[in-house]
């Protein structure tokens, strides 16, 4: 199965975004989405599941405050990791016990395995921030194996 990963929208919805997650059955999109047209506009691609962000109000519709995906044998969890303060995949690892950690907030993508288990950020896809290239990541799982890789958003025009 193929899993598009999302976050920090934070209302913009860029057009590289339709190439990068060509063919995901799923996106799974770790917070700062930045409203409902957001995930109206990413469901022309797939099925979407969110969570909420900083910045997103909690109990706004189709955010949850986190999740636990099951594909394939291998747990999936996805926050935004602003409730563990200054997000580290280790202060993920340590409070959740999924076998994929999904998180946001930091804008900065990061893939890490510890052993069996992974932690992964696709950076932030909506506008630029800190100077940071715009990204998503694509997540594949087969016969419980896990393999991602982060996908930068690069515009069509040096001006955006």
């Amino acid at each position: 199965m193929l899993v598009g990963l999302v976050s920090d929208t934070h209302g913009l919805v860029r057009p590289e975004i339709f190439a990068a997650l060509a063919g995901v059955d799923l996106i799974l999109h770790a917070g700062d989405v930045g409203g409902l047209a957001v995930l109206n506009e990413l469901s022309a691609i797939a099925p979407v599941r969110a969570v909420f962000g900083n910045t997103d109000s909690p109990g706004e519709p189709g955010l949850e405050a986190r999740l636990l995906v099951e594909i394939e044998g291998v747990s999936i969890h996805v926050s935004h990791g602003h409730e563990v303060g200054a997000p580290t995949p280790q202060k993920l690892l340590a409070r959740y016990t999924a076998d994929v950690i999904v998180y946001g907030h930091t804008h900065k993508p990061l893939i890490e395995r510890f052993g069996p288990r992974l932690v992964v950020n696709p950076g932030a896809a909506g506008p630029r921030r800190f100077d940071l290239k715009s990204s998503v990541a694509r997540l594949t799982v087969s016969q419980q194996q896990v393999e991602v890789e982060i996908v930068n958003l690069v515009p069509r025009s040096s001006n955006q």
